[in-house]
């Protein structure tokens, strides 16, 4: 439209200057004439592909989103993501919920009941997994308690066996060792590692769950350990994991006392806490009150 708009002024112009000519010669006139006649066909030419660059422009603008794919991504995405909630939500009815909604009209109950409604329903998803949890845990640790080379540290609650031996200096009670570790839950999936937070981390361990402390106290120097805690031993119901998960890490001892524990005597604090923070609950630090064996 610019090149359009930009042609037609030079028109009028051309025109002006051939009626204030009028006193010229017929040749340049003749000239005048042909000049604007040049013009004229061209802003023509101009004008059907100007409007139809800009009809391509405004079409390609409204085909670049396909409204109809991204309402049904956003259905899928809400669609997949119920599953994860633990509670049971009936689609069809979530479905009327919305379409009514995007209507405008009154929701089936006010906010306060829904959201009174959705704590319990919340409640009782979580109560229910913790309690599947501590079934499987409760039948893991019995059978893995009869497995060949498996040592019982704490009936029904901590076990370990060693993957390899060590030699040298023991981890001693109270302790605060430079280890290396991988935690996992019951199925396998990896939850946390040392190699995430940078390398082997030093780890005051009175500041952990009781199946860590004594799982890690008395293991020596490059020896490596698997142990198995029970959510007795554990976190039980609390901290950020599954609530009453079995855990079982993977723990290789680098040094039975950390070259940093020098330091942390005498500031009072470990140079490595910060990264061990970001890790508390899948490390075995506790941040709260460890559950009490049952």
């Amino acid at each position: 439209m610019y090149t359009k708009l930009k042609i037609l002024p030079l028109i009028a112009i051309s025109t002006l200057m051939a009626c204030g000519t009028s006193s010229a010669d017929d040749a340049s006139k003749k000239d005048n004439q042909q000049k604007e006649q040049h013009e004229s066909s061209q802003a023509s030419a101009m004008a059907p592909k100007m409007t139809q660059t800009a009809d391509t422009e405004k079409k390609s603008d409204t085909d670049t989103v396909d409204i109809n794919k991204v309402s049904e991504a956003l259905g899928h995405f809400i669609g997949r993501n119920l599953n994860t909630s633990g509670i049971h939500f009936d689609v069809d009815n979530i479905i009327k919920g919305i379409r009514a909604g995007a209507a405008g009209q009154p929701a089936p109950m006010s906010d306060a009941d829904y959201e009174k409604a959705m704590a319990e329903l919340q409640q009782k998803a979580y109560n229910a997994v913790a309690d599947t949890n501590l079934e499987a845990a409760d039948k893991f640790m019995e059978k893995n308690a009869k497995e060949k080379d498996v040592v019982v540290l704490m009936p029904g609650q901590l076990q370990y066996t060693i993957l390899q031996e060590g030699s040298g200096p023991t981890v001693p009670e109270h302790g605060t060792p430079l280890i290396n570790y991988t935690g996992k839950y019951i199925n396998g999936t990896v939850f946390g590692t040392s190699e995430n937070a940078g390398g082997p981390i030093t780890v005051p361990i009175d500041q952990t769950i009781p199946g860590f402390n004594k799982g890690i106290a008395g293991m020596k120097e490059g020896e490596k350990r698997r142990l198995f805690v029970h959510p007795a031993a554990g976190y039980g119901r609390q901290g950020q994991l599954p609530p009453n998960s079995l855990l079982i890490f993977d723990i290789e001892v680098v040094k039975a006392t950390s070259p940093d524990k020098d330091m942390l005597d005498a500031e009072g604090d470990d140079p490595d806490d910060e990264d061990f923070d970001d890790d508390l609950d899948e490390t075995g630090t506790e941040k709260k009150e460890p559950a009490k064996a049952k």
